[in-house]
Protein backbone atom coordinates (compact mmCIF):
# COMPACT_ATOMS: atom_id res chain seq x y z
CA UNK A 1 0.00 0.00 0.00
CA UNK A 2 2.56 2.26 0.91
CA UNK A 3 4.62 1.56 -2.81
CA UNK A 4 1.13 2.84 -4.43
CA UNK A 5 0.63 5.58 -2.22
CA UNK A 6 3.36 6.84 -3.74
CA UNK A 7 2.66 6.01 -7.69
CA UNK A 8 -0.95 7.85 -6.52
CA UNK A 9 1.02 10.87 -5.18
CA UNK A 10 3.33 11.03 -8.13
CA UNK A 11 0.80 10.43 -10.75
CA UNK A 12 -1.80 13.18 -9.15
CA UNK A 13 1.61 15.78 -9.42
CA UNK A 14 1.01 14.93 -13.33
CA UNK A 15 -2.45 15.27 -13.69
CA UNK A 16 -2.33 18.50 -11.44
CA UNK A 17 -0.25 20.08 -14.14
CA UNK A 18 -2.15 19.05 -17.10
CA UNK A 19 -5.17 17.53 -16.50
CA UNK A 20 -7.19 19.29 -19.21
CA UNK A 21 -7.88 19.42 -22.70
CA UNK A 22 -11.25 21.20 -24.22
CA UNK A 23 -13.26 21.57 -27.28
CA UNK A 24 -10.20 22.03 -29.52
CA UNK A 25 -9.19 24.93 -31.67
CA UNK A 26 -12.30 27.05 -32.73
CA UNK A 27 -10.17 28.87 -35.54
CA UNK A 28 -10.88 32.56 -35.90
CA UNK A 29 -14.72 32.96 -37.16
CA UNK A 30 -15.49 30.15 -34.07
CA UNK A 31 -13.46 32.02 -31.48
CA UNK A 32 -14.64 35.93 -32.62
CA UNK A 33 -18.33 34.27 -32.08
CA UNK A 34 -17.27 32.96 -29.03
CA UNK A 35 -16.36 35.88 -27.44
CA UNK A 36 -19.88 37.59 -28.66
CA UNK A 37 -21.67 34.66 -26.83
CA UNK A 38 -19.89 34.40 -23.86
CA UNK A 39 -20.25 38.28 -23.28
CA UNK A 40 -22.89 38.30 -20.32
CA UNK A 41 -20.26 35.67 -18.18
CA UNK A 42 -16.96 37.96 -18.76
CA UNK A 43 -18.79 40.91 -17.89
CA UNK A 44 -20.14 39.31 -14.45
CA UNK A 45 -18.93 36.27 -12.76
CA UNK A 46 -16.63 35.34 -10.17
CA UNK A 47 -13.35 35.77 -10.86
CA UNK A 48 -13.75 39.79 -11.10
CA UNK A 49 -12.23 39.38 -14.20
CA UNK A 50 -13.20 38.64 -17.99
CA UNK A 51 -12.72 35.00 -17.71
CA UNK A 52 -14.75 32.09 -18.29
CA UNK A 53 -13.82 28.63 -16.86
CA UNK A 54 -15.33 25.36 -18.46
CA UNK A 55 -14.58 21.30 -17.56
CA UNK A 56 -16.02 18.30 -18.50
CA UNK A 57 -14.96 14.35 -17.78
CA UNK A 58 -15.65 12.15 -21.01
CA UNK A 59 -14.90 8.64 -20.18
CA UNK A 60 -11.33 8.14 -20.06
CA UNK A 61 -10.24 11.76 -20.45
CA UNK A 62 -9.95 15.03 -18.31
CA UNK A 63 -10.89 17.97 -20.50
CA UNK A 64 -11.58 21.72 -19.83
CA UNK A 65 -10.91 25.45 -21.26
CA UNK A 66 -10.89 28.93 -20.09
CA UNK A 67 -11.98 31.98 -22.03
CA UNK A 68 -10.76 35.72 -20.98
CA UNK A 69 -9.82 38.51 -21.82
CA UNK A 70 -5.76 39.81 -21.95
CA UNK A 71 -5.15 43.42 -20.85
CA UNK A 72 -2.59 42.80 -23.75
CA UNK A 73 -2.10 43.59 -27.52
CA UNK A 74 -2.95 40.84 -29.78
CA UNK A 75 0.63 41.50 -31.43
CA UNK A 76 2.25 41.08 -28.06
CA UNK A 77 0.08 37.87 -27.05
CA UNK A 78 1.25 36.43 -30.63
CA UNK A 79 4.94 36.92 -30.46
CA UNK A 80 5.09 35.43 -27.37
CA UNK A 81 2.69 32.09 -27.56
CA UNK A 82 4.17 31.46 -30.61
CA UNK A 83 7.69 30.80 -29.74
CA UNK A 84 8.24 27.82 -28.06
CA UNK A 85 10.81 28.76 -26.11
CA UNK A 86 8.81 31.03 -24.33
CA UNK A 87 6.70 29.08 -23.50
CA UNK A 88 9.46 27.39 -21.31
CA UNK A 89 9.33 30.93 -19.45
CA UNK A 90 5.45 30.59 -18.86
CA UNK A 91 5.12 26.99 -18.12
CA UNK A 92 8.05 27.24 -15.24
CA UNK A 93 5.66 29.16 -13.25
CA UNK A 94 3.91 26.33 -12.19
CA UNK A 95 4.37 24.59 -8.87
CA UNK A 96 4.56 21.06 -10.69
CA UNK A 97 6.54 22.41 -13.46
CA UNK A 98 10.64 21.19 -12.65
CA UNK A 99 12.06 22.27 -15.97
CA UNK A 100 11.09 23.14 -19.67
CA UNK A 101 13.36 23.09 -22.64
CA UNK A 102 12.95 23.74 -26.36
CA UNK A 103 14.82 20.98 -28.04
CA UNK A 104 14.49 19.70 -31.69
CA UNK A 105 14.50 15.37 -33.19
CA UNK A 106 13.96 14.64 -37.05
CA UNK A 107 13.81 18.35 -37.71
CA UNK A 108 10.49 18.38 -35.68
CA UNK A 109 10.44 21.15 -32.83
CA UNK A 110 9.73 20.08 -29.09
CA UNK A 111 8.61 21.05 -25.57
CA UNK A 112 10.05 18.64 -23.07
CA UNK A 113 8.88 19.25 -19.37
CA UNK A 114 9.34 17.85 -16.24
CA UNK A 115 6.68 18.22 -14.21
CA UNK A 116 6.56 16.52 -10.28
CA UNK A 117 6.21 17.82 -6.55
CA UNK A 118 5.32 21.27 -5.36
CA UNK A 119 8.44 21.39 -3.75
CA UNK A 120 12.68 21.46 -4.56
CA UNK A 121 13.10 18.37 -6.92
CA UNK A 122 15.98 16.81 -8.90
CA UNK A 123 15.24 16.90 -12.84
CA UNK A 124 15.46 13.20 -13.30
CA UNK A 125 12.95 12.24 -10.82
CA UNK A 126 10.58 14.08 -12.49
CA UNK A 127 8.03 12.72 -14.90
CA UNK A 128 9.09 13.34 -18.72
CA UNK A 129 6.60 14.96 -20.91
CA UNK A 130 7.86 15.24 -24.67
CA UNK A 131 5.65 17.66 -26.51
CA UNK A 132 5.93 17.74 -30.71
CA UNK A 133 5.63 21.20 -31.48
CA UNK A 134 3.10 22.03 -34.24
CA UNK A 135 3.64 25.07 -36.64
CA UNK A 136 1.63 28.47 -35.18
CA UNK A 137 -0.65 29.77 -37.28
CA UNK A 138 -0.04 33.13 -36.83
CA UNK A 139 -2.10 36.26 -38.91
CA UNK A 140 -2.68 39.59 -38.21
CA UNK A 141 -6.13 38.41 -36.63
CA UNK A 142 -5.37 34.83 -35.37
CA UNK A 143 -3.14 32.88 -33.65
CA UNK A 144 -3.24 29.19 -33.17
CA UNK A 145 -0.28 27.14 -31.59
CA UNK A 146 -0.49 23.10 -30.21
CA UNK A 147 1.44 20.43 -29.07
CA UNK A 148 1.25 17.27 -28.47
CA UNK A 149 2.10 13.95 -26.72
CA UNK A 150 1.03 10.63 -27.30
CA UNK A 151 2.55 9.15 -24.83
CA UNK A 152 3.00 9.73 -20.74
CA UNK A 153 4.01 7.95 -17.57
CA UNK A 154 1.96 6.52 -15.36
CA UNK A 155 -0.88 4.59 -18.06
CA UNK A 156 -1.29 8.46 -19.25
CA UNK A 157 -1.43 9.34 -23.20
CA UNK A 158 -2.98 11.83 -25.67
CA UNK A 159 -1.39 14.89 -23.78
CA UNK A 160 -2.54 17.94 -26.18
CA UNK A 161 -1.62 21.90 -24.92
CA UNK A 162 -2.78 24.65 -27.29
CA UNK A 163 -3.59 28.33 -27.08
CA UNK A 164 -5.77 30.59 -29.68
CA UNK A 165 -5.94 34.41 -29.70
CA UNK A 166 -7.99 36.93 -31.80
CA UNK A 167 -7.63 40.57 -31.47
CA UNK A 168 -10.00 42.68 -29.57
CA UNK A 169 -10.65 46.55 -30.08
CA UNK A 170 -8.74 49.27 -27.03
CA UNK A 171 -5.56 46.49 -27.27
CA UNK A 172 -7.00 43.98 -25.88
CA UNK A 173 -6.90 39.81 -26.58
CA UNK A 174 -9.21 37.18 -26.57
CA UNK A 175 -7.56 33.93 -25.35
CA UNK A 176 -8.76 30.65 -25.39
CA UNK A 177 -6.25 27.96 -23.87
CA UNK A 178 -7.19 24.20 -23.76
CA UNK A 179 -5.06 20.82 -22.31
CA UNK A 180 -5.94 17.56 -22.21
CA UNK A 181 -4.93 14.10 -21.53
CA UNK A 182 -6.47 10.38 -21.37
CA UNK A 183 -5.74 8.23 -18.76
CA UNK A 184 -6.03 3.96 -18.64
CA UNK A 185 -7.29 1.70 -15.58
CA UNK A 186 -4.16 1.82 -13.42
CA UNK A 187 -3.75 5.84 -13.37
CA UNK A 188 -7.77 6.10 -13.17
CA UNK A 189 -7.04 4.03 -9.46
CA UNK A 190 -4.46 6.03 -8.33
CA UNK A 191 -6.02 9.49 -8.91
CA UNK A 192 -9.57 7.72 -7.25
CA UNK A 193 -6.64 7.10 -4.29
CA UNK A 194 -5.33 10.38 -4.34
CA UNK A 195 -8.90 12.29 -4.34
CA UNK A 196 -9.89 9.82 -1.85
CA UNK A 197 -6.96 10.47 0.49
CA UNK A 198 -4.84 13.85 0.38
CA UNK A 199 -6.59 15.31 -2.53
CA UNK A 200 -10.22 15.17 -0.48
CA UNK A 201 -10.51 18.64 0.68
CA UNK A 202 -9.32 19.81 -3.45
CA UNK A 203 -11.87 21.67 -5.07
CA UNK A 204 -12.18 23.61 -8.29
CA UNK A 205 -14.23 26.91 -9.51
CA UNK A 206 -17.67 25.96 -10.03
CA UNK A 207 -20.66 25.58 -8.26
CA UNK A 208 -22.79 22.50 -8.45
CA UNK A 209 -25.86 21.85 -6.65
CA UNK A 210 -25.57 18.48 -4.37
CA UNK A 211 -28.58 17.36 -1.67
CA UNK A 212 -29.88 20.72 -2.24
CA UNK A 213 -26.80 22.83 -1.40
CA UNK A 214 -24.49 24.62 -3.78
CA UNK A 215 -21.01 23.15 -3.25
CA UNK A 216 -17.41 23.73 -5.10
CA UNK A 217 -17.17 20.87 -7.80
CA UNK A 218 -14.77 18.37 -6.89
CA UNK A 219 -12.98 15.07 -8.05
CA UNK A 220 -11.00 15.33 -11.43
CA UNK A 221 -13.22 18.41 -12.58
CA UNK A 222 -11.57 20.16 -9.69
CA UNK A 223 -8.32 19.06 -10.63
CA UNK A 224 -9.09 20.29 -14.21
CA UNK A 225 -10.07 23.67 -13.10
CA UNK A 226 -7.44 24.42 -10.75
CA UNK A 227 -5.00 24.02 -13.32
CA UNK A 228 -6.64 25.90 -15.82
CA UNK A 229 -6.63 29.09 -14.02
CA UNK A 230 -2.66 28.03 -13.06
CA UNK A 231 -2.09 28.20 -16.51
CA UNK A 232 -4.25 31.24 -17.28
CA UNK A 233 -2.58 33.10 -14.64
CA UNK A 234 1.03 32.11 -15.87
CA UNK A 235 0.40 33.63 -19.38
CA UNK A 236 -1.07 36.76 -17.96
CA UNK A 237 2.02 37.69 -15.81
CA UNK A 238 4.62 36.27 -18.34
CA UNK A 239 2.96 39.05 -20.72
CA UNK A 240 2.97 42.03 -17.56
CA UNK A 241 6.07 41.12 -17.45
CA UNK A 242 7.69 41.98 -20.64
CA UNK A 243 7.14 45.73 -20.22
CA UNK A 244 10.29 45.72 -17.61
CA UNK A 245 13.54 45.48 -18.57
CA UNK A 246 15.11 42.20 -18.89
CA UNK A 247 16.68 41.66 -15.60
CA UNK A 248 13.94 42.41 -13.74
CA UNK A 249 11.20 40.43 -15.95
CA UNK A 250 11.84 37.09 -14.08
CA UNK A 251 10.74 38.41 -10.38
CA UNK A 252 7.97 40.15 -11.72
CA UNK A 253 6.52 37.03 -13.26
CA UNK A 254 7.49 35.07 -9.87
CA UNK A 255 5.67 37.55 -7.56
CA UNK A 256 2.87 38.35 -10.13
CA UNK A 257 1.72 34.53 -10.02
CA UNK A 258 2.03 33.86 -6.91
CA UNK A 259 -0.04 36.34 -5.71
CA UNK A 260 -2.29 36.29 -8.62
CA UNK A 261 -3.48 32.09 -7.43
CA UNK A 262 -3.34 33.80 -3.70
CA UNK A 263 -6.63 35.28 -4.15
CA UNK A 264 -8.32 31.95 -4.65
CA UNK A 265 -6.86 30.39 -1.44
CA UNK A 266 -9.42 27.98 -1.04
CA UNK A 267 -8.28 26.48 -4.36
CA UNK A 268 -4.98 27.15 -5.25
CA UNK A 269 -2.88 27.94 -2.26
CA UNK A 270 -0.28 25.08 -1.78
CA UNK A 271 2.88 26.60 -0.71
CA UNK A 272 3.76 29.97 1.27
CA UNK A 273 5.12 32.60 -0.85
CA UNK A 274 8.81 32.63 0.31
CA UNK A 275 9.01 29.11 -0.91
CA UNK A 276 7.64 29.00 -4.11
CA UNK A 277 10.17 31.91 -4.83
CA UNK A 278 13.08 30.24 -3.51
CA UNK A 279 11.97 26.93 -5.52
CA UNK A 280 10.89 29.00 -8.74
CA UNK A 281 14.38 31.15 -8.82
CA UNK A 282 16.45 27.83 -8.38
CA UNK A 283 14.69 26.09 -11.27
CA UNK A 284 14.31 29.15 -13.53
CA UNK A 285 18.56 28.91 -13.08
CA UNK A 286 18.53 25.57 -13.32
CA UNK A 287 16.87 25.42 -16.22
CA UNK A 288 18.77 28.82 -17.98
CA UNK A 289 22.28 26.42 -17.50
CA UNK A 290 21.38 23.49 -19.20
CA UNK A 291 20.45 25.65 -22.11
Amino acid sequence: MKTFRAFAAALSSLLLSFAVQAAGLLGPAALAARHASLAPQLAGNAFGGPLVLQSDEPPRRIEGDVYAVLEHPFGAVSGALSDPAQWCEILILHLNTKYCRRAEMEGVPRVQLRVGRKEPQAVQSASLLDFAWRAPQARPDYLAVQMDAPDGPYDTRDYRLFAEAVPLPGGRTFLHLGYGMGYGGASRLAMQLYLGTIGRDKVGFTRVGRAGQEEFVDGLRGVVERNTMRYYLAIDAYLDSLALPPGQQLEKRLRAWFDATERYPRQLHEVERDAYLRMKRDEVQRQASAR
